[in-house]
């Protein structure tokens, strides 16, 4: 998958809702500054009112503003949604946006079989070696870690791990479009969990706090795992928000 067909899989209300969140997460509209109308918003964006408003109710279910009839749109304040970052997971065009509004850079640690830990809690074949990467995310470089993440890569992707950026966000978005690899399926496990005095270390929290653990594993159109990610978030600064369609 090219950077632009990547691009093109995310539907514009989720890259505009993605865009709005960053604006609100970095305190644009903060101190009274007024968020824009739908008018604004459509003129600014060059779309639809449909497209505003899906936007928008996508950002008020993750209670980061408020809408009322008569009122317009206001910024909920930080105390009202826990100080968290909120992020959303629908679909895989949500996880693609999942490094915009923060900052990580990802240092290799080492290779060898998949560590235990994590090993223990995946139901595929994780057989084979495996390259392991290690990051802190944050929203700025003062801030407080929002996540400590290790990602490990199989050994059938060769070189092209080589060829990452290691500062430039979301890792398997880049390992799609260097080693031509497409995602058959993203799996999924999140669990909370007690600190260990090494995630503690890295999050600055005490051991035994609670932490959100997601456990992320990215198989092929063949079933084959070639990538995963374990990353563990303060309990108090992440929060998952998750839209699900009716069909009728």
């Amino acid at each position: 998958m090219t950077a632009k067909a990547a691009k093109r899989a995310i539907p514009r209300y989720m890259e505009m809702a993605g865009e709005l969140r960053e604006s609100i997460m970095a305190g644009d509209f903060a101190n009274g500054g007024q968020f824009p109308t739908e008018t604004e918003l459509c003129k600014r964006y060059g779309v639809s009112r449909f497209t505003v408003r899906e936007a928008l109710r996508r950002l008020q279910v993750e209670g980061l503003i408020s809408r009322k009839r008569g009122s317009g749109t206001t910024v909920q304040p930080a105390a009202a949604r826990g100080g968290a970052l909120h992020q959303p997971l629908s679909n895989i065009g949500e996880i693609l946006q999942y490094g915009r509004g923060s900052e990580v850079t990802y240092l290799e640690q080492d290779s060898g079989p998949l560590p235990t830990v994590v090993a223990e809690q995946i139901g595929e074949d994780i057989s084979g070696t495996w390259r392991r990467f290690h990051g802190v995310r944050r929203i700025s470089y003062d801030a407080p870690p929002l996540a400590a993440t290790d990602a490990f890569f199989h050994e059938r992707l060769g070189d092209w791990v080589d060829r990452i950026d290691l500062a430039a966000g979301t890792m398997f978005s880049q390992i799609e479009q260097l080693a031509g690899v497409r995602i058959g399926k993203i799996t999924q496990d999140i669990q909370a969990v007690a600190a260990d005095k090494i995630v503690a270390g890295q999050l600055g929290i005490s051991k035994g706090d609670p932490v959100l653990r997601i456990l992320r594993c990215y198989l092929d159109p063949k079933g084959a795992v070639f990538e995963i990610s374990v990353s563990h978030h303060p309990g108090d600064r992440f929060a998952y928000a998750m839209h699900i369609d009716v069909e009728i």
